[in-house]
This record gives structure tokens, C-alpha cells and sequence, in this order.
């Protein structure tokens, strides 16, 4: 089997798409149904036309948290521990940055917790971080390093467990991160991703959406004034990201892990001429990445390999 090298190689195919006209709450619904961030909006002929992303969700949320009021709500009450995923992998500061990105894989989680010895919150390493060794391997030959190297410890990214779900919703769109860790004191206790916060505010935006199509009834059909009184009925297409980062079939590995390092996407629409092929995701890269930088169990070698032109076992090992 040759070893993949280029985004045909590697994209998905059968993927989850949308149409611009569904229902922004459809769309939603949609994405949270498939355990998915994120699907490209075509016209029906696979012309593309943009994403609707989790990012996208979060916006429409937003707005539902300023409308509350109208369909005599509130914005939830819940707080980061009412929702946050207690069950957590974390990963030492000394392991092994190949080994992580294997549990990273292995678990299908995008990001873990790095801690010390004594259990205290020091960074997160992610599938972004990732992009990082795979590009250095690519350009430097990278020694096999330690994941304490390639940790993000910004603390943008951590709550506790009180912060409620407006401001954890304002943090997402603030911040280019996927997932918030929950602290306790120093310690890790949760972790909450964005798909987590868009299932919390799920059963504000039916209730919204409920109200809005009485709203449009009464208006006898001529439909409200705006996308500000609509947000959830409204056709996805007035929230979908039309400027989303796109690549072609023929861009290397390497080329594609820049991209995902250098912008926030976590998912790359594949096109032939404006029409939608597939899609490539960083997981599907970092698989990729990591069967080509595998190291052998004996550890013969300290060095990792990873290039979009020599697979692993053509590299010059010293």
C-alpha cells in the first residue's frame, strides 16, 4: 500500500452536508445528531458554497441568550459543572510527543490536559499542537521530543466550575479553541468542548425557534424584519462561513498541516473547481502522519521522520 501523501489520499468522501435553505435550528440539530463540528453547504450539485460550523452555532446561541426574554426564558442557568465531561485523560509533561498524539487518536479526543506529578494543571496538548511536530519533523528531522515542548498553556482556555454558559459561550467565540479545561484550584476536574455548550443552550433555541415561527405566522407570512429577530428559523446560509479555509486534491501533507497550524479550522473542505470532493480533517491528517513517523518498538533510533516527500522508511537514519 503506498504510503498517502496528498489530500486525495487522505480526505473523506462520504461526508454530512447541507443545503443554505435548511433551518438554522435543523442545521444545528443536525450537527449535534452526527457528533460532528462542522458540514459543507453545497447547492444540491456539490457546487460549494460554504460551512456551517460549530462556530456558526455558537453565534445563532448567542443571539438566542439576548432573545431569551421574548419567549419568557432565561438564558440556562447551568454552570460548567452541570455539563462538563468529568472522565479525562491527561497526559505528563516528560511523555513523548509521538506517544501522545497516539493516545490523542487511539481515545478520538482533540486535545488532553498536561499535568505534574502532583496532579496540578500545566497546558493542554491538542491536535493543533500536533501540526507543530509534524511540521518540524518534515523540516528539522525533530528528536523525539517531550510533550512539555509542544503544550499550550495559555489560561484564556480554563474555567471553573461556577462559570455559566453565556460567558463559556463568549469565551469560545473570543478564543480559537475548541475545548475549555475546568479547574478546580489548580487541578483539572472537566473538560468542555464547544459541542458541549451548543447541547446545553439546545432546548433555549427550540423554544426560540417555536417562537419565531408564531412571530412569522402572525406577520401573515410576510416574515419578520431580520436575521437579529430570526436567528434560529432563518435559512443556515445567513450564518454559514463562506469564507472557510479551502484546499485542492493535490496539496501535500505537509502544505495541509501548515494550513491547520497557521488558521482555526479543524476541518477542510476539498474542491475540484468549486465542487466538493471530500474533506480532510486534522485527525485524518495526524493518522496519516503518524503511521508515516511510527517509530519501532526497539527504539533503535532517537529520531522521528515525517515528510511530504519521504515516507519514513526512506529517511536517512544515522
Amino acid at each position: 500500500m503506498s504510503t498517502p501523501r496528498l489530500a486525495a489520499d487522505v480526505m473523506v468522501t462520504r461526508l454530512v452536508t447541507l443545503g443554505p435553505d435548511v433551518p438554522v435550528i435543523e442545521g444545528i440539530a443536525r450537527l449535534l445528531k452526527s457528533n460532528i463540528t462542522g458540514a459543507p453547504v453545497h447547492d444540491g450539485t456539490r457546487n460549494y458554497l460554504g460551512v456551517f460550523s460549530e462556530k456558526c452555532c455558537l453565534n445563532v446561541l448567542s443571539l438566542a441568550v439576548e432573545h431569551a426574554d421574548e419567549v419568557h426564558s432565561t438564558a440556562p442557568k447551568c454552570c460548567a459543572k452541570d455539563f462538563m465531561a468529568r472522565k479525562l485523560m491527561t497526559l505528563r509533561p516528560e511523555m513523548d510527543v509521538f506517544d501522545a498524539i497516539g493516545l490523542l487518536l487511539k481515545n478520538r479526543i482533540s486535545g488532553a490536559p498536561v499535568v505534574d506529578s502532583s496532579g496540578n494543571f500545566l497546558g493542554v496538548f491538542s491536535e493543533k499542537t500536533s501540526m507543530r511536530v509534524v511540521i518540524e519533523s518534515a523540516y528539522a528531522q525533530l528528536p523525539t521530543a517531550e510533550v512539555g515542548a509542544f503544550m499550550n498553556d495559555d489560561p484564556h482556555r480554563n474555567v471553573d466550575e461556577k462559570t455559566d454558559l453565556p460567558t463559556i459561550v463568549h469565551l469560545f467565540l473570543s478564543t480559537p479553541y475548541r475545548r475549555l479545561v475546568v479547574l478546580r484550584g489548580k487541578r483539572p476536574v472537566g473538560q468542555i468542548s464547544r459541542r458541549d455548550a451548543l447541547r446545553a443552550g439546545f432546548p433555549l433555541l427550540g423554544k426560540l425557534a417555536a417562537h419565531e415561527e408564531k412571530l412569522d405566522a402572525a406577520h401573515e407570512g410576510t416574515g419578520l424584519e431580520s436575521l437579529a429577530d430570526r436567528p434560529t428559523t432563518a435559512p443556515l446560509s445567513a450564518f454559514m462561513d463562506r469564507n472557510a479555509r479551502t484546499v485542492v486534491e493535490d496539496d501535500d501533507m505537509l502544505s495541509l498541516a501548515n494550513v491547520f497550524l497557521q488558521t482555526n479550522y479543524r476541518r477542510l473542505p476539498v474542491l475540484r473547481e468549486r465542487r466538493l470532493m471530500g474533506q480532510i480533517s486534522r485527525r485524518d491528517l495526524l493518522k496519516a502522519a503518524h503511521q508515516m513517523m511510527a517509530v519501532p518498538s526497539t527504539r533503535e533510533s532517537n529520531l522521528l521522520y515525517l515528510s511530504s516527500l519521504t515516507p519514513r522508511e526512506e529517511a536517512p537514519i544515522s
